[in-house]
């Protein structure tokens, strides 16, 4: 005699079925309330020190940091051209008011 798996799952799958049916409501608001309190031991780093726990503080990589020396300096930005409608002079002009020769 052979049995499918899926006939040996028949009565579980009865039974999930059933409970869901009768208490899925209750079922679905206690793991929403569990969810909480596991997610915020999670991004506290639960798991990690759970991880971490057999191993040497030698395997994790460091942090290095760098200081800058603080004599040298990015030169400031360049000018941004005027805005639409001022007047202003061209960048080769040389004369005071004849600028607008070609």
């Amino acid at each position: 005699m052979h049995l499918n798996a899926s006939e040996l799952l028949q009565p579980v799958f009865d039974f999930l079925d059933g409970l869901i049916r009768d208490y899925g409501d209750i079922l679905f608001m206690l793991f929403t309330y569990a969810a909480i309190p596991f997610l915020v031991w999670v991004s506290c780093g639960g798991l990690r020190r759970k991880f971490l726990a057999g191993k040497r503080g030698t395997n994790v990589p460091s942090v290095t940091v760098i200081y800058l020396p603080l004599g040298l300096s990015r030169p400031p930005p360049e000018r941004l051209p005027p805005l639409i409608g001022q007047d202003y002079e061209r960048p080769g002009c040389e004369h005071d008011g004849d600028c607008y020769r070609d």
